[in-house]
């Protein structure tokens, strides 16, 4: 059996056809956090991921590990190796989402379903993941999305055949109980104060991805406050006007794409709250949408941005770079102007349409705003009262 490789990203990057104007360092404040550790054994975790008690974040990112890897992490454990600790969330009583470790977890959850995913079914499963809350067993069982997963540990360089090549979960035989009961030890951390938010977490999981693959700050976002809210921003997000208006086919592989919406509407809805940084901004934005957002609230969004797509149809794409970039600022105050009586008013109707010339306008008149300093207060303010008097 050939070694997998790790899937190809998937979507665009984002370092080239955005301006960065939005990822920034943030000033912390100082919280009161617990962190206690626990050693489970495995087949207690692969309980409480089977159950939901543990929540494999949807939208965090893929799977990414190829059979290889995995099958290194499953021999560790079965050789009584010690494996890196596991970072969780706790969200309330006996409920918890990864902070760290999501590949190491899936691998072991994969490998007791006997199945492994897929490489050019990850995002597909991530979406099913998020609509369900789980893997479905029929999904697990269509070999559409999985493969049998069959430990892959092949002898290099003369070596002895690994005695737990070609072994899956039900073939371990007396080995079986001991990975059951091997332990993983899981630290979970709890923020006590501030109660107002959970921003600490934010915080934990930039600094504990910083040693691996940095993850960007919407890709953190979208783990901590994953919600119906945004749930509704990826099915915005698929939209082939949206993507048209972007420039951009494909989804981005660092949700650039999402986070621009989010600050969108963060914009539209809470533009009065904003203080900086903008990356705070979008972290306490997206925290009152989890706790706050009612199914009208969010379907209200979804209306709002449906009707702003029909009333700017006529706009060339081109008129939101600045500098042959898409720019945030720009598109952020036309979906201001156009959309605010439409939330003020909670009516989706009165999403006034725009032309081509007018959103040229407003690029000429926010020129001036983007010299620098473009997320003080006294920017983002001038831009948006700017934005509604130019069109």
């Amino acid at each position: 059996m050939a070694s997998e490789v790790d899937p190809p990203a998937e979507g665009v990057g984002s370092e080239t056809w955005m301006e960065d104007d939005i990822q920034e360092d943030v000033q912390i404040a100082e919280y009161d956090i617990t962190s206690s550790p626990n050693d489970f054994n495995v087949i207690t975790i692969n309980s409480f991921l089977d159950s939901g008690a543990i929540l494999i974040p949807p939208y965090q990112r893929n799977y990414t590990w190829d059979r290889a890897r995995a099958s290194k992490l499953i021999e560790s454990l079965l050789l009584g190796l010690p494996v890196p600790q596991i970072f969780l969330y706790e969200e309330a009583r006996n409920k918890f989402s990864i902070l760290d470790g999501q590949q190491r977890l899936m691998s072991l959850y994969f490998f007791m379903k006997k199945r492994f995913p897929k490489k050019d079914k990850r995002m597909e499963l991530r979406e099913i993941y998020a609509e369900n809350g789980l893997y479905p067993a029929h999904i697990i069982a269509n070999d559409e999305y999985f493969s049998p997963f069959n430990l892959y540990l092949p002898a290099r360089g003369g070596e002895d055949v690994n005695k737990f090549d070609g072994k899956n979960y039900d073939t371990l035989e007396e080995y079986q109980s001991s990975l059951n009961l091997r332990t993983i030890r899981c630290v979970i951390i709890k923020q006590n104060e501030p109660k107002s938010d959970n921003s600490s977490v934010f915080e934990i999981f930039d600094r504990l991805n910083t040693g691996g693959v940095n993850l960007k700050p919407q890709e953190i976002r979208s783990n901590l406050y994953y919600s119906k809210f945004y749930s509704a921003l990826y099915e915005m997000n698929k939209d082939e006007r949206w993507r048209r208006v972007l420039g951009q086919p494909e989804r981005d592989v660092n949700l650039r794409d999402v986070e621009l919406l989010l600050r969108s509407f963060a914009m539209l809805i809470s533009a009065g709250k904003y203080k900086p940084s903008m990356a705070r901004f979008l972290n306490v934005f997206s925290s009152e949408a989890k706790k706050n957002f009612s199914e009208e609230d969010v379907m209200l969004c979804k209306n709002i941005f449906e009707n702003f797509l029909d009333r700017t149809s006529a706009v060339d794409p081109n008129s939101y770079k600045l500098s042959d970039r898409f720019s945030v600022g720009v598109f952020e105050a036309a979906m201001y102007a156009s959309a605010k009586t439409a939330w003020n008013d909670r009516d989706a109707d009165l999403v006034k349409p725009l032309s081509n010339d007018q959103i040229q306008n407003l690029s000429n008149v926010l020129r001036p705003y983007f010299q620098g300093g473009t997320s003080r207060t006294e920017n983002v303010t001038s831009r948006l009262i700017a934005a509604s008097g130019a069109i």
